[in-house]
């Protein structure tokens, strides 16, 4: 048997400025053939899962591509169809694909990069079975859906279960290839928007409803259930939940979907998120601050700092990751023994290498990347401090999500105001782990404010280590508030934009 595999990841918040080229899929572009192989072997990507099932029947593996990019703009067409091309060249003569997509890609030319990337592959070989693992927050499209044989998701939100996903649609896959097992795939969109935050599935709307998805595995009546949340920050027709089932047959796939997918609307509300102002979110931040001997449910350490998740800048949504709103409220409130990271200024950063460790210097920090899409130009800040280390900004993956993954925040310089120690970044990057900071020699356990440009991912690695956190929203490309964006392409009427949406 000779199988296919391959990865294009990418996720994408239209409004985003910080633009998306090939180079920007990987630490230094995508990997291709052996290199792809490598990248995943005995990495816990859908990917990695894949391989490990092909060499369990002792396949041929082919492996054309390995590419993902942090959630930015429009993917450049040039990128995308080179990647593509790199799939639809290894197709041909293949027995089987297997694709970890994300499935929230829009790129220059397309809305559906996910959808015509299928699409190509089936009209060039229309007898071969396609399987594919999707990110949660996949905004699913009628050509997707018609153009693969499986679609599995993941179940977690921070995501853990990449691995899972990608081995229970390949296993399904085998499985139908053997002739075991008979799939009939079935989906259903709802008109509503989910806010990112609330997809978390320790959230109680989204935690009912993939409990509900994964009963109807565990009880097997379906091979497969999976709840997309979808990704709202994007100027699309339906940037919307929706659900997916791989059933025994094309009826009780579609029951299942539709009861799902009701019991989703009648929980609609639990979707949505509304944010506190970014003063009372910094105020509630100092309070938790001074309750010694506390710690939140969800945290470690009633020693430890408190998170401040400035989730309106968010690179793994899209966010430039150099907006300064939150740390400068934290600072105008008093707020001491901060510790931020990462905050993406590639001039700065040019600035402290040359002035060197030890410099002591004044610098115009963050702000200085337009949120042309938004209509706000936002001013840098002026900051006097040291440049305290210089690093290549490089680390190893130790927590749950993407355990053992390189990562490269590019050069990387740590600037200490007195106050506060800032983690200034060539590249955008979230908090994947304690790397982020131990890289230049921080130890985030020691502060009493942890800013991080994150909503979700660095729950797992950084909640242990703290007392509490409270979520800062401002006017950023990732924000909460819808209201910031002008959506023009957008399916109306959709929930909770309009309120009488009815499903």
């Amino acid at each position: 048997m000779k199988l296919l595999i391959a990865r294009l990841n990418h996720e994408t918040n239209t409004f985003s400025p910080v633009p998306t080229m090939l180079a920007d899929f990987g630490i230094r572009g995508p990997d291709y053939d052996e290199q792809a192989y490598a990248a995943n072997k005995g990495v816990r990507t859908a990917m990695g899962a894949f391989i490990d099932l092909a060499e369990g029947v002792g396949a041929q593996i082919v492996t054309p591509l390995s590419a993902a990019a942090n959630p930015s703009g429009r993917v450049d067409a040039q990128a995308y169809h080179s990647m593509c091309q790199r799939i639809l060249d290894a197709a041909p003569g293949c027995d089987a694909m297997m694709l970890d997509l994300h499935g929230a890609m829009a790129v220059e030319d397309s809305d559906d990069g996910e959808g015509d990337l299928l699409e190509r592959l089936r009209a060039l070989c229309p007898d071969t079975p396609i399987t594919v693992a999707l990110d949660l927050h996949g905004n699913v499209t009628r050509k997707m859906m018609d153009n693969a044989d499986i679609v599995v998701g993941f179940k977690t939100y921070p995501h853990i279960d990449m691995y899972e996903a990608g081995q229970l649609a390949g296993q399904l896959l085998l499985q139908k290839m053997a002739g075991q097992i008979s799939t009939a795939v079935a989906w259903r969109r709802l008109p509503l928007m989910t806010h990112t935050l609330k997809s978390s599935t320790q959230s109680p709307a989204m935690k009912a409803a993939v409990g509900k998805a994964i009963q109807l595995e565990e009880q097997g009546v379906v091979h497969a259930a999976t709840i997309m949340a979808g990704f709202a920050l994007a100027d699309i027709p339906a940037p919307c939940i929706s659900v997916i089932v791989v059933g025994k047959d094309q009826a009780s796939a579609q029951q299942a979907a539709d009861t799902l997918a009701e019991g989703i609307w009648a929980d609609r509300d639990g979707y949505v998120y509304e944010s506190p102002s970014l003063a009372d979110s910094i105020r509630a931040a100092k309070q938790m601050a001074a309750q010694a001997g506390i710690a939140q449910p969800e945290c470690g350490n009633a020693d430890g700092p408190v998170l401040l998740l400035d989730h309106s800048d968010n690179c793994m949504s899209g966010g430039t990751c150099d907006t300064m709103e939150v740390l400068q409220e934290a600072m105008a409130q008093g707020l001491d023994n901060i510790a931020v990271g990462p905050l993406c200024d590639p001039q700065a950063v040019d600035e402290m290498f040359k002035a060197g460790e030890g410099a002591a210097m004044t610098i115009a920090l963050g702000n200085k990347r337009p949120l042309t899409t938004l209509g706000i130009e936002k001013t840098p800040v002026t900051l006097s401090g040291t440049v305290v280390r210089l690093s290549p900004g490089e680390y190893v993956i130790t927590g749950p999500t993407y355990r053992g993954m390189k990562c490269s925040m590019g050069r990387t310089a740590l600037f200490d105001t007195g106050s506060v120690q800032i983690v200034v970044t060539e590249r955008t990057h979230e908090p994947w782990d304690l790397g982020v900071f131990d890289c230049v020699g921080v130890d985030p356990a020691s502060k009493d404010f942890l800013l991080l440009k994150s909503r979700m991912y660095c729950r797992p690695v950084f909640f242990p280590i703290a007392k509490g956190y409270v979520e800062c929203d401002s006017k950023g490309v990732t924000s909460s508030n819808y209201d910031l964006f002008p959506f023009r392409n957008l399916q109306r009427p959709v929930y909770p934009l309009d309120p009488d949406t009815t499903f």
